[in-house]
């Protein structure tokens, strides 16, 4: 039985500190044991863990021992800490560089059986390696694969997602496995349709970035707009809709804030706000990108480089203190289902991105107008003073 997909979690995407994911090459233990002490001292119950598929696998035949031997470690240590961990599969997509197999050729990683072969390995060695740990929490296919890998024919995507889904849980049957992809199958048509992946998720996956799927320009520039600051209520209404089930559990798997886009200071208050909204809205898990600053050594566009919760020197920032406290407060609780059962609605009826953010904003739910309230009486009682 799949547990705690109705329970409040708190999590993060872990950025190692110590040469980013290229960590996985030159591995340092006592590094990644500090990192995710800083992550423990968030009172974090999880990260989500990205493995680069082609340092893990890279002979379609041929899966590294070493680079295993190097997760089991950090599995341990991750179990030492009371962290659960997700393991992100096929990457991929990261932080905008994409991490192909040189094996690839010309052909599909969806339809090619030769590539399937090859996956089918990399997950059955990669389960293999992590079985005695029970702090494994899932596996996640491949971080926003539709970035690195496109299906022309969703079809295609759809297929070779459900076989996935059957393998993973073959390999873990008690486990709430889930593809990670980006915004872009929500709102549009690619790789993925919205209804195979919300019907066929035990939870949904969302990646809920105000600034990527256009929630900033909805609300000309306001970040404190409702397109912004409730995009994961909204978000989860949308997969809900999909799915068929207003109550369907939700996973907000990657949200984010950096001081490209808004002023450093205010994003401990949109971390707040957004969550809460979330919370309202009846979502399950939340999992901020990203836990650590990247380095600024390594070259990067300049939004990596403020995402973290806290700074590559392993001081908590200012939105790490303020998740450190929602997660006291909310973990463990049931997550808020009121509000989703108002909102028991059919998806949009065109599948581009005008008509999805027609569809959006035309919500009117209890948890939009619990927060609308909220924030008019703060402005009320600030006001009085």
């Amino acid at each position: 039985m799949i547990k705690d997909i109705r329970t409040l979690r708190f999590g993060v995407n872990y950025t190692p500190t110590g040469n980013w994911y290229y960590c996985w090459n030159d591995f340092d233990a006592g590094s990644i044991a500090r990192d995710l002490d800083s992550i423990a001292g968030l009172e974090a119950d999880h990260i989500r863990l990205p493995l680069i598929w082609p340092y893990f696998q890279p002979n379609p035949a041929f899966v590294c021992p070493a680079h295993l031997e190097h997760l089991r470690v950090l599995m341990a240590l991750a179990r030492e800490r009371g962290l659960d961990v997700c393991l992100s599969m096929l990457n991929g997509w990261l932080s905008g560089y994409a991490f192909r197999q040189a094996f690839e050729v010309r052909e599909s990683v969806y339809t090619s059986e030769r590539l399937w072969n090859a996956q089918e390995l990399y997950f059955r060695k990669v389960s293999d390696a992590v079985r005695e740990f029970a702090n494994f929490m899932c596996f996640d296919f491949g971080n926003e694969m539709n970035c690195c890998w496109q299906a022309p024919d969703v079809r295609d995507g759809d297929r070779w997602h459900e076989r996935m889904m059957r393998l993973t849980h073959e390999l873990f049957p008690d486990r709430a496995h889930v593809n990670g992809i980006d915004d872009i199958p929500w709102f549009e048509p690619e790789t993925f349709s919205p209804r195979t992946i919300a019907k066929t998720q035990s939870i949904i996956a969302l990646h809920c970035w105000a600034f990527f799927t256009g929630a900033i320009e909805q609300d000309n520039g306001n970040l404190f707009g409702k397109a912004s600051i409730h995009l994961i209520d909204l978000m989860a209404a949308l997969a809900r809709a999909f799915a068929g089930d207003p109550v369907k559990p939700i996973w907000v798997q990657e949200y984010g804030m950096c001081a490209d886009w808004m002023p450093a200071k205010d994003i401990p208050r949109f971390l707040e706000e957004a969550t809460l909204n979330g919370i309202r809205g009846g979502a399950s898990w939340f999992t901020w990108w990203t836990s650590h600053d990247i380095d600024r050594s390594f070259a990067f566009e300049s939004l990596e480089y403020s995402l973290g919760l806290i700074g590559n020197d392993q001081k908590i920032k200012p939105q790490g203190e303020v998740f450190r406290e929602l997660a006291r407060t909310y973990r463990r609780r049931p997550c808020e289902l009121d509000a989703a059962r108002t909102l028991d609605v059919s998806p949009p009826q065109q599948h581009n991105r005008a008509a999805t953010w027609e569809w959006l904003l035309a919500l009117d739910s209890p948890a939009t107008r619990d927060a609308a309230a909220e924030v008019a009486h703060k402005v009320q009682e600030e006001g009085g003073r």
